[in-house]
């Protein structure tokens, strides 16, 4: 149940833009491209620590997610 959701959530996704970071949960987070559930826990812990992300170029402060990554996940991301 929970693949077909992200599924769905994924294929709406590109549809209709990018996924905010500032809002996905873990699931939907997974669905980005590099990112799976240690990252995606990750990128939640450092949204509560934090406050939120002002921009997308701060995931690369988030454990395991360097420039690489963030250049493959800025055309799928926003904090808006």
């Amino acid at each position: 149940m929970v693949k077909i959701i992200t599924l769905l959530f994924f294929i709406v996704s590109l549809a209709f833009g990018t996924i905010n970071i500032n809002r996905a949960n873990a699931a939907q987070l997974q669905t980005l491209n590099g990112i799976g559930p240690s990252k995606a826990q990750e990128i939640i812990k450092y949204r509560k620590t934090h406050g939120g992300f002002k921009s997308i170029d701060e995931l690369v402060n988030v454990n395991g997610i360097g420039p690489k990554t963030l250049q493959k996940l800025k055309p799928q991301v926003s904090v808006r």
